[in-house]
């Protein structure tokens, strides 16, 4: 996105979902060959299946509306929500007996921002294929509009990631945001009012990619790939697991190092001494943090905004204060010579935004998510958010998949979720309402985590 808006620009209009059932088949029919060739996924397994068909033949019946939660770990989620969706969903009908009426589909939401860095094109098709976009950074009560509309009434169940954003991190469960838990409970609201009495269910799906050759050979050529691009390149050929995990280590560091460097002297950002501590792992956390902390101080500083204590939000309302000077609805009412002074401020809301998006990149790097369990998957992980940093620095396209070889993913659904059982509390006041919904995202993430299944050491 950051490379691609120079200059102000109209405001973003809202883009509703405009399913089309030819555009549908012919993606639904690409798809396997695209996630075999273009996604390097040697095979995907879907577990627990046959609890999405049920639910989903009691959804056509007119029997429940359905709310599907997945997890987020990687861009590529959507195109395996897609293959579980209009393959595994209805091969798994077909085995259990159970006729669903085709096209097995889902509506979904999907971040406004996703067309400005990956084509108009891409918001085209997502609306074809059933997608709704969202601003994340506001109350985007057209999108949530829509969405309640289409849970209410739509022809197909309605598809959200609570997690907002890709984390990278297969066997680690970002923080998630209530905004799903919240659209089922206004379903049941839109349901009372319409008179209508159905019950609710939000089922969890989780989401996570392995290794399918894992190669402790192939991590050492990644790692000298990447020491090579950040200029500190080393001399050993081990490709014993422990070695590579120092190199990776002093990566990591090398890599703050710069990034300490360029914003102490370009921003004059402060970085004391940081106190001893037990472990470099330890050290690596804090000094993460710390600059996470510096990049959003800066963009935070541009536009006039106060820190506040959560991440997340933060984020949100720095991307929602440059969308502002990039997006603009008087662009018709400004003279040349403003309109020029105009521009200047979207590329400067430009620059300043990135630092917002650097600071994303290491939001879920925990320290530790090697360290507690040692494995080539969890190495794998990380590796590859320092090699996609890289590519996003350089301003290159990110291509990843075939660094660590072909890898499988694993789709699992989960157990529903049915919002019938915390509706006496909702209704209760505001606080309930607010407890309802807490609990409800609690239990969506008590299910993620269940359905990770740790991955093998070494």
């Amino acid at each position: 996105m950051s490379s691609v808006v120079a200059s102000a620009q109209p405001p973003l209009h809202f883009l509703p979902q405009r399913f089309s059932y030819p555009v549908w088949w012919i993606v639904a029919r690409l798809l396997p060959l695209y996630i075999r060739y273009g996604l390097g996924l040697k095979h995907v397994a879907g577990i627990n299946v046959e609890t999405l068909a049920r639910y989903y033949e009691q959804f056509q019946q007119g029997q429940v509306r359905l709310l599907i939660a997945f997890r987020h770990p990687c861009t590529d989620d959507p195109l395996v929500m897609g293959y579980l969706m209009w393959h595994l969903l209805p091969q798994t009908a077909r085995r259990l007996g159970i006729r669903l009426q085709p096209p097995t589909n889902g509506y979904f939401l999907y971040d406004r921002g996703i067309p400005l860095w990956a084509g108009e094109q891409i918001g085209w098709l997502f609306s074809r294929l059933g997608g709704i976009s969202i601003m994340r950074g506001k109350l985007d009560s057209q999108a949530l509009r829509s969405a309640r509309e289409l849970l209410l009434e739509g022809r197909f169940p309605l598809a959200a990631a609570p997690e907002g954003a890709t984390n990278e991190h297969n066997e680690l469960v970002a923080p998630l945001e209530p905004g799903v838990a919240q659209l089922g409970f206004w379903c049941l609201e839109d349901l009372a009012k319409a008179g209508r009495s159905l019950p609710v269910v939000i089922l969890p799906v989780g989401i996570q990619y392995t290794l399918s050759q894992p190669s402790w050979e192939r991590m050492a050529i990644l790692m000298a790939q990447l020491e090579n691009r950040l200029g500190c390149p080393t001399n050993s050929q081990s490709t014993q697991p422990e070695d590579l995990y120092r190199r990776l280590l002093n990566l990591a560091m090398h890599l703050l190092d710069r990034l300490e460097t360029f914003y102490a002297t370009s921003y004059r950002q402060d970085f004391p001494e940081l106190p001893p501590f037990d472990s470099p792992n330890a050290e690596l956390a804090a000094r993460i943090q710390r600059l996470l902390n510096s990049a959003l101080v800066v963009a935070e500083s541009y536009f006039g905004l106060k820190p506040s204590e959560d991440f997340v939000s933060r984020c949100r309302r720095i991307e929602q204060a440059a969308w502002e000077r990039m997006f603009r609805g008087d662009l018709d009412q400004l003279s040349s010579v403003e309109r020029c002074l105009a521009n200047w401020l979207a590329e400067e809301a430009n620059v300043r935004l990135r630092h917002m998006r650097l600071a994303e990149r290491f939001t879920s790097i925990t320290g530790s998510y090697i360290r507690e369990k040692f494995t080539i998957n969890r190495f794998a992980d990380v590796a590859l958010i320092l090699w996609r940093t890289f590519d996003w620095l350089e301003g290159k396209s990110p291509n990843v998949n075939r660094l660590v070889g072909l890898r499988q993913v694993r789709v699992s659904v989960g157990e529903p979720l049915n919002l019938d059982t915390y509706w006496p509390l909702y209704r209760r006041d505001r606080q309930g309402a607010r407890q309802a919904v807490k609990e409800v995202t609690d239990q969506i993430r008590q299910q993620f985590e269940a359905l990770i299944v740790p991955t093998d050491a070494y």
